[in-house]
């Protein structure tokens, strides 16, 4: 399909973005975090326009001025969103022409009457500085080193992660991807180990660009095999902590609605819901 060959309700769609449209999705993405203090969409979505990769894009205009843009991927279902994190009536009804079923994600607890949620996402925040938890007697901490940890990481990730629908499956070059970013910071990616075997992470990220200069807890992880240990707290309190001396004063991280048991770790720590978005299903 060429990527001017479907117009319909104002939306047009794109296969890849020329140089001039993926400058304006930018410029867009930035003028909505702008107005909205939060991100205007996924890291991974976000992603896909700054370094050019192939997926479905969704471009609207008025006049010559760009004013909306959504992004659409599909597997086994369709999965949209739109930057601001709404739902577009208009978009809607052009993709249901291409599917039955539609997975659309919302920010900041909005709702649609036509779907039902099926999955949410809570943003928890937390002041700094928080108490440092010690490891015990049989584990160290050391930072990530790309050379030697790379594949040892992600057996431990993917097992702590193994049921969840986004970490659980990340392959080399995903994370490969992600170190080769210019916000990447080695030191901000700390290792539990015990007997030199990586049993715990948390990968911690400084949003340097934003007035506020967050933290963000990126990664956190503790290997199936150890748990009920407490290594899921001092790894945070590790994480925490190193951000701290980043000279960062507010973190933020995402958590499943559903997960009971990292909820109550955050909370017993010190964070507090900020918001939740919502995976929302039509069908």
């Amino acid at each position: 399909m060429s990527n001017d060959a479907i117009h319909a309700h104002g939306w047009s769609h794109r296969e890849s973005l020329s140089p001039s449209e993926r400058l304006e999705v930018l410029a867009l993405l930035d003028r909505v975090e702008t107005e909205t203090s939060r991100e205007s969409l996924d890291e991974t979505r976000r992603r896909a326009v700054v370094h050019g990769w192939p997926t479905s894009h969704w471009l609207s205009y008025q006049g010559t001025s760009l004013t909306g843009y959504a992004q659409s991927s599909s597997e086994n279902v369709l999965s949209v969103e739109m930057a601001g994190g709404h739902v577009d009536d208009s978009l809607l009804a052009t993709l249901r022409q291409r599917s039955a079923v539609i997975n659309w994600w919302t920010r900041n607890g909005q709702i649609h009457a036509a779907a039902k949620v099926i999955r949410s996402l809570q943003l928890l925040t937390i002041s700094l500085p928080v108490e440092l938890v010690s490891p015990p007697h049989d584990v160290a901490i050391r930072t990530f080193e790309p050379s030697r940890d790379e594949e040892p990481w992600l057996l431990e990730n993917n097992r702590a992660f193994a049921d969840h629908p986004e970490q659980g499956a990340w392959t080399l070059e995903d994370l490969r991807s992600r170190t080769s970013e210019p916000w990447f910071d080695p030191s901000g990616f700390l290792l539990l180990t015990q007997d030199d075997n990586i049993v715990a992470s948390c990968w911690t990220r400084v949003h340097e660009l934003h007035p506020e200069r967050f933290g963000e807890i990126y990664v956190i992880s503790v290997d199936p095999k150890v748990q009920g240990r407490g290594l899921g707290r001092v790894a945070l309190s590790q994480g925490l902590n190193h951000l701290r001396r980043r000279g960062v004063s507010r973190v933020e991280l995402f958590v499943d609605e559903s997960n009971d048991a990292a909820r109550a770790m955050y909370e017993r720590i010190g964070f507090t819901l900020h918001r939740v978005d919502h995976l929302l299903q039509f069908s």
